[in-house]
């Protein structure tokens, strides 16, 4: 499974936008432009089927110095359960580890899956101020449904 996660390319953007577009739709996870992945996408990680077909996507957003945060993790609904997202998730808390982080938080509302994989439930105000600049954009604010999780890298 982890064979088919890499880094993402260029060519993959409309594919990635696809799969969040998906999920934002349910209000399951947040709207991403076109801009904002492009700009972003060294941080993304997708999964390929064999066929080279992008089925999931997951980015490890750097917060500061010794954290970042899980964003966009997304995978197609026919996969769901195949162990996809586990293996997104897996490949972007390596780098996490790589990179020298000592700590990934995710906003989320996919509890059982986070905690899971290891994270911890935690008041969303621990988190550190600088992570609400992106809270101000969200659609959600100020009456988010997201709940804060935390995992030692």
């Amino acid at each position: 499974m982890a064979n088919r996660v890499r880094k993402a390319k260029v060519s993959d953007v409309p594919a990635i936008k696809k799969l969040i577009d998906h999920y934002a739709r349910k209000n399951i996870i947040l709207q991403r432009s076109l801009n904002d992945i492009y700009e972003n996408l060294r941080s993304f990680f997708v999964y390929t089927t064999p066929g080279g077909e992008i089925r999931g996507c997951c980015a490890l957003h750097i917060i500061w110095k010794d954290l970042g945060e899980i964003r966009s993790l997304a995978v197609d609904e026919h996969l769901t359960g195949e162990g996809v997202g586990s293996a997104l998730l897996e490949a972007a808390l390596l780098e996490a580890k790589d990179l020298g982080l000592e700590k990934v938080f995710t906003l989320t509302l996919s509890r059982d899956f986070f905690k899971n994989h290891g994270f911890r439930e935690v008041p969303k105000d621990t988190l550190p101020h600088k992570v609400w600049g992106w809270c101000l954009r969200c659609p959600k604010f100020p009456d988010c449904d997201e709940v804060a999780f935390v995992i030692d890298v």
